[in-house]
């Protein structure tokens, strides 16, 4: 052979080795590229069925309050709903994990706690639900509650369940200065079962009390609303209570002292009852003058005059008993109806000597019904009225106790917010 023809022959085998080389160099490439696009064309396809599963959920969840939402209620802010489907899940935390406790409501459209939040407390809500065809909507929020500092609370008289006199008001302490007497009052209702108008009145910033225009009527149940739930009382200061309390109205009794007579006589119903001796005020530190409502009832209390101011020169109370029997408040100032065993009986009914009290001649350590005292505090309700009258000083301040009744009806409904 020439080397002109080998030649022409070993690049004709060359590049017959060479196109195959080739041709299996492609092959592989191909099978390869081919795998790895299938499999990622799955992979993509998963994730878009899970997105579209996600996305056409026909089930809407609600969260209340808004994600982010501070000085939330700690009675009625959480809740959660579902429109178009069904809750499945809800799980309600602190910010530390704690679980708060809820219910479901049968049909599955709402969750809300049963129990009232903490203040100054952060929660979040996780919430699960599923269409009519199974498929999932998910929801989260994330809120904090009003805090001791940007909310009120109003201390009430009566307590709820009780039963007292006709002249108890309904007498409301807030622990805040109220600016928008308004809105509180409007969160307030007092009703009556006799039908009876109930009006309120503000007496400063941060009590208002609360009664009709004569005394309540025997036997009548009395229904106090308080809705002041996410009221604003006064500049970012909100109210955090949500109640109803009832209380029954006992039989009509009022009890009138004559500091003139040395006498006080007990009306039960429109008929006198009882006649008791007394001794009131003395002439230097007469009885205030009006109608005076029992506010607390005291088996045994001590009564110091230094917290009155009644000192001496030394500065020590004109008197300090540690056992004063069968008081009854009727003033805040200190004024009470109570039983008197150190006084000389002969006092009662015939001279005035306390230091603004009314006296009732009792015993020392003695709960006999026969002792004016004791029959009088076992025969009194909290409400009970007890006028005083021909005393030789002025009449009593309207909310010096609960005694608004010394106020006429018109000044009395002037004072009202609504």
């Amino acid at each position: 052979m020439t080397d002109s023809k080998r030649r022409r022959s070993l690049t004709a085998v060359s590049a017959l080795l060479g196109g195959v080389l080739v041709l299996s160099a492609c092959s592989g490439t191909d099978d390869q590229a081919g795998n790895t696009s299938a499999e990622s064309s799955k992979s993509q396809a998963s994730e878009v069925d899970k997105a579209a599963t996600q996305e056409t959920s026909d089930a809407q969840i609600s969260i209340d309050p808004k994600n982010g939402s501070t000085n939330a209620s700690i009675n009625n802010a959480a809740k959660v709903t579902v429109a178009k489907g069904k809750l499945t899940s809800v799980v309600m935390t602190t910010a530390d994990g704690d679980a708060v406790e809820g219910a479901l409501a049968a049909d599955g459209k709402s969750w809300a706690p049963t129990g009232q939040l903490e203040r100054s407390t952060t929660y979040k809500i996780n919430a699960t639900a599923e269409d009519a065809k199974g498929r999932a909507a998910h929801e989260n929020s994330s809120f904090t509650t009003v805090s001791p500092d940007n909310s009120f609370i109003g201390n009430f008289t009566p307590e709820d369940g009780s039963t007292v006199g006709v002249g108890m008001p309904v007498s409301i302490n807030f622990n805040k200065a109220i600016t928008d007497q308004k809105a509180v009052q409007s969160g307030i209702t007092v009703t009556s079962s006799s039908g009876q108008e109930v009006v309120g009145h503000w007496f400063n910033n941060q009590r208002l009390d609360l009664r009709p225009q004569d005394y309540w009527t025997a036997g009548s149940t009395v229904t106090l609303k308080l809705a002041l739930d996410g009221v604003e009382g006064a500049d970012g200061v909100y109210g955090v209570q949500q109640k109803t309390v009832t209380f029954k109205v006992g039989r009509n009794q009022v009890s009138t002292v004559d500091a003139k007579a040395h006498t006080m006589t007990v009306t039960r119903d429109g008929k006198t009852i009882k006649t008791i001796p007394i001794s009131a005020g003395a002439p230097d530190n007469p009885t205030y003058n009006g109608a005076m409502v029992i506010s607390e009832k005291y088996k045994e209390t001590r009564m110091d005059g230094a917290t009155v101011g009644f000192t001496d020169d030394d500065g020590k109370g004109e008197y300090d008993i540690k056992d004063v029997p069968h008081a009854m408040r009727l003033s805040s100032s200190g004024t009470f109806i109570h039983g008197n065993y150190w006084g000389d009986p002969s006092i009662f009914g015939s001279v005035n000597t306390s230091h603004g009290c009314v006296g009732l001649q009792d015993k020392k350590g003695a709960n006999d019904a026969d002792q004016p005292a004791a029959w009088f505090y076992n025969n009194s309700l909290v409400g009970d009225v007890v006028v005083v009258k021909n005393s030789p000083d002025k009449t009593i301040k309207p909310d010096n106790g609960l005694n608004g009744w010394n106020m006429d009806w018109a000044t009395w409904t002037a004072g009202s917010a609504v």
